[in-house]
């Protein structure tokens, strides 16, 4: 029971911290934080029962390390994965290692090969520097497929790239010159 509410909690947080925090009332800054407070009260209002000792407990059984807890524990964040216009939080730009991976699903893929990889609603395409992540991801969306991202050369054309707190490496897009399988 506990796994299953802490998954039901962390697909809860995600949906107000990186697209509709208006949902429930939360005013996010540009960074993605959000009071906790704040957080516990607006989800109350539409009916979903958090705590701050709950919260604290999603947080830190994160096998993905989705969120993160200011310093002071007063405040919450998703680290990556926005749609929100309001949230950019600010990166340190990172070389990245020479290949990095995209996991989709194999439908997607011709799209992809003749575009290339954009973030669709949100502000960043999504890379993993692991193959199994990535066949994960594309799992969540059909049989899946893995691109391999020349990352490295895309960052000597004066490609920026960034990685999350959580290990996530983004990247505003990627053209096709630079997706292989």
């Amino acid at each position: 029971m506990m796994k299953k509410e802490h998954n039901d909690v962390s697909k809860f947080l995600s949906y107000v911290l990186r697209h509709q925090p208006e949902a429930i009332g939360l005013e996010l800054d540009s960074e993605g934080w959000a009071s906790i407070d704040t957080l516990i009260a607006g989800a109350a209002s539409q009916g979903q029962q958090l705590d701050k000792p709950l919260i604290e407990a999603v947080v830190a059984s994160s096998d993905k390390k989705r969120f993160a807890l200011s310093a002071d524990g007063m405040r919450i964040r998703a680290v990556q994965g926005h749609s929100t216009a309001k949230v950019d939080i600010t990166f340190s730009e990172k070389r990245p290692p020479d290949t990095l991976y995209h996991g989709t699903a194999s439908r997607f893929l011709a799209s992809i090969l003749a575009e290339g990889l954009t973030p669709q609603s949100r502000q960043y395409v999504h890379l993993s520097a692991d193959r199994e992540v990535a066949i994960q991801v594309g799992q969540r969306y059909g049989t899946p497929v893995v691109l391999e991202i020349n990352a490295l050369a895309m960052f000597e054309h004066g490609h920026q790239f960034f990685q999350a707190d959580n290990g996530v490496w983004l990247v505003r897009q990627v053209a096709v010159e630079f997706i292989g399988q």
